[in-house]
């Protein structure tokens, strides 16, 4: 019976083990802290990307259930577009990214080392955006002449952000790269610019829709987890910028089967970026990332990321 018992014991770790490496490793790659998404654009301009990064980290979990040295490396790719256009006179945009991932998670269970990997899509993200005040819908000269004239000004958005559950996804197994459920991002923006200067301010709330696929046949629920996100950006050469970004979230605990986790979130993030021309269509962006938990339990990451931009339109 002891054995058993003891048995059971480390299914039960084991189990927890992986969901709650789902938990935290999805949500690490969800946080977009993400500058310049406010910038106003011109109409009609269209925007092609790639980009590629790594991340690695260590995710602490509660003591009692005996899982330690847990890390994961996750390598991811994607490709993005972006189109700027007029809505009731104000400039707007619509954003599609769709990334890729290769993963290894590893760690002590019960005394016992344990390791997954996974390879595949993950969620593509659709996210729309307008400019309620301060970037009307202008293109070519009437935009150069804008914003010549406003050197100083303010910008307000609100956006809608959606993750599709599109990503790859298996309900026998615990880590999946998609997540199998509907997310929705409502999202509100301030943006300061007084010449080379702009100072940008992002609040949103992820919300998350129940996955009644879950492992085996379990139901996964999670509260709404809150966002904000701050950034101070200097462009100091035509086309050259730099940027350092905070950002804090809160919330987003789940529950199994109306059984709550120990998984909410407090975390951390900080950022730097520079953008690097290449031309007059063609860009270069590169990010350092950092985040840290602020309770016993989470991940602390670290993330290297680069991305190529080619621009033609709004002129």
């Amino acid at each position: 019976m002891a054995m058993l018992r003891s048995k059971s014991v480390k299914l039960i770790n084991r189990a927890l083990f992986f969901l709650l490496l789902t938990v935290f490793c999805s949500q690490s790659m969800a946080q977009d802290l993400e500058p310049r998404r406010w910038s106003h654009l011109p109409s009609g301009l269209n925007v092609f990307g790639l980009a590629s990064g790594w991340t690695d980290g260590d995710i602490f979990f509660d003591p009692v259930l005996l899982i330690e040295d847990v890390t994961f490396e996750l390598y991811a790719a994607g490709a993005g577009y972006v189109r700027t256009f007029g809505l009731f006179g104000k400039s707007s945009r619509i954003d599609f990214n769709l990334p890729y991932a290769s993963g290894r998670w590893e760690g002590i269970v019960d005394g016992e080392y344990t390791s997954i990997r996974r390879r595949g899509l993950m969620d593509p993200r659709l996210r729309f955006s307008i400019n309620l005040y301060g970037a009307p819908a202008l293109k070519g000269g009437d935009f150069v002449q804008f914003k010549g004239d406003n050197p100083v000004n303010t910008t307000i958005g609100a956006a809608l952000a959606v993750t599709l559950p599109f990503g790859d996804y298996d309900n026998t197994k615990l880590i999946n790269l998609g997540g199998n459920r509907m997310v929705y991002r409502p999202q509100l923006g301030i943006l300061h610019q007084r010449r080379n200067l702009q100072l940008e301010l992002t609040g949103s709330v992820f919300l998350f829709e129940t996955n009644d696929e879950f492992w085996n046949g379990n139901v996964l629920k999670q509260d709404p987890l809150w966002f904000v996100q701050a950034h101070v950006i200097y462009s100091f050469r035509p086309g050259w910028w730099a940027s350092v970004s905070g950002g804090f979230a809160h919330g987003g605990r789940s529950e199994v089967n109306g059984v709550p986790k120990i998984d909410d979130r407090r975390k951390r993030y900080i950022a730097l970026s520079l953008g690097v021309p290449i031309n007059q269509q063609q860009g270069l962006k590169f990010t350092y990332l950092t985040s840290d938990t602020h309770i016993e339990t989470g991940a602390n990451t670290n993330a290297l990321l680069m991305g190529w931009t080619f621009v033609w339109g709004g002129r």
